[in-house]
């Protein structure tokens, strides 16, 4: 039976008091929305519709090609939101699953829960429900003795019995589609919003003597709907939970789960450990056996095996097998440490590579600059990179030592096995072999003593 999903985002969300669309707010880095169509994305092949409304453009520009567009003019209730898809998907589907992009805690395996029912029911109508003692103005559910569905009762107009029940409505539901679209359009006018609202199917279907099913949600939290930015906290913190809890059974440690923010789009090597104040964020990818952290920033980097990053920020970098940052280093777009570099505290490389086993060991820059291999940049040393105008490259052959405080200032080059002294001023190319020192630098005279570098 073909599965065609329906996805309510046209709402204004007034309560987020924000002037982005509510479906835009982001959840451990992706849009609300996202969340949704990508578990629709995961039951069907077939693009979801997505209903939308308030920030209908902006909304469209962040799902792109992943959904088809309805666009819901008036917001009158669901049961009119639903209506508008009619026309894209009348006769194209067997069964129609209603979800919203402000629920972006309901997992796959409960909706496909739900579609199975529906698919072994020969009734119009399954729906989700939880059982929760916080009913937190939930319709109730009223089951007949046979546990069929027959009345969802609002908590306002709910007798003192039926505000007993726990067994709440979730608001997702999955349709026969040929009896949905027959009688969407005869949803009767709500009072006093003048809103058609999708409940009011549960009992059309059971006044023509047909049965609704339910699923109940293993988890309540899945039925979390985003209203306020609270309410996003709190389902930021159960969807990081998810995550934290998925790597942990995958082989990673997390010390501290609940100050650790993965999202889903990291990967993580066995035996790697985390610790608290992680922040690992984009498409970002670590290997076996690192240990990141504490109080340490990556986004969208690529991290290799055996690595250590301690309270440092990385973002669109690289760090190969067998590197280390930190504390406080920051890797800007286009850093790449080599297979064995390190790199120490209070430094900072943008679009740069600092080669196999090259040092570098605090208070210093490297920005558009290529560095050898086994190369030693001393302390505070400085790329001078940018005129005012252009970025020019730095190049530091292997073997090369940096001593303390060198300006190099690019374009330059610095020759396999050079040296610079403390305190140089590079403005000119530097002969492999050769020492050189003072402002501007200069090559060393026979005789002469070398100025005091520091090695790392």
């Amino acid at each position: 039976m073909k599965l065609a999903t329906v996805i309510l985002a046209a709402g204004q969300g007034t309560r987020m008091i924000s002037d982005l669309p509510k479906v835009l707010h982001p959840m451990l880095g992706r849009p609300l929305v996202l969340h949704a169509i990508e578990t629709a994305e995961a039951l069907t092949d077939e693009p979801p519709v997505l209903i939308v409304g308030h920030g209908a453009q902006a909304v469209q520009d962040v799902v792109g090609d992943r959904a088809v567009f309805v666009e819901q003019t008036e917001q009158r209730g669901t049961g009119h939101a639903v209506l508008q898809a009619r026309p894209a998907l009348v006769s194209r589907s067997d069964l129609v699953l209603v979800t919203y992009a402000d629920m972006p805690l309901l997992t796959t395996g409960t909706l496909r829960q739900l579609v199975d029912r529906q698919r072994e029911n020969a009734g119009p109508i399954t729906m989700l429900t939880l059982v929760e003692e916080d009913p937190r103005g939930f319709g109730r559910v009223v089951r007949d003795e046979s546990g069929g569905v027959v009345e969802i009762v609002e908590e306002a107009m709910a007798t003192p019995a039926q505000l007993a029940i726990r067994e709440l409505n979730a608001g997702v539901y999955c349709f026969d589609a040929a009896w949905l679209w027959t009688h969407v359009d005869q949803i009767p006018l709500s009072q006093p919003k003048e809103e058609y609202y999708l409940t009011d199917l549960i009992g059309m279907a059971v006044a023509k003597g047909r049965r609704v099913e339910a699923v109940l949600a293993a988890d309540p939290a899945e039925a979390l709907g985003i209203n306020t930015r609270v309410h996003l906290a709190e389902a930021e913190r159960v969807l990081r939970h998810r995550v934290n809890e998925g790597w942990m059974l995958a082989g990673v440690t997390i010390l501290d789960p609940a100050a650790t923010y993965i999202e889903a789009s990291v990967s993580i090597g066995q035996d790697t450990t985390i610790w608290p104040n992680t922040h690992l964020r984009g498409e970002t990818t670590i290997g076996q056996g690192c240990t990141i952290g504490p109080n340490t920033s990556v986004e969208n980097c690529r991290i290799g095996d055996r690595c250590r990053v301690l309270a440092s920020v990385l973002e669109d970098a690289v760090m190969e097998d067998d590197t280390n940052i930190g504390p406080f280093g920051h890797l800007r777009k286009g850093a790449r440490l080599c297979q064995g570099a390190h790199m120490g505290n209070f430094g900072e490389i943008k679009n740069s590579t600092l080669g196999p086993g090259a040092k570098m060991g605090h208070f210093s820059y490297l920005g558009d600059a290529e560095i050898g291999a086994e190369a030693n940049i001393g302390a505070g040393t400085i790329t001078c990179n940018y005129d005012g105008v252009h970025k020019h490259k730095t190049v530091v052959e292997a073997g090369a030592f940096i001593g303390s405080d060198t300006m190099l200032v690019a374009p330059v080059r610095v020759g396999e096995g050079a040296k610079t002294g403390a305190g140089s001023v590079v403005t000119h190319d530097v002969p492999a072999g050769v020492v050189v020192y003072g402002v501007p630098a200069r090559m060393r005279d026979a005789g002469e003593k070398e100025s005091g570098n520091d090695k790392e």
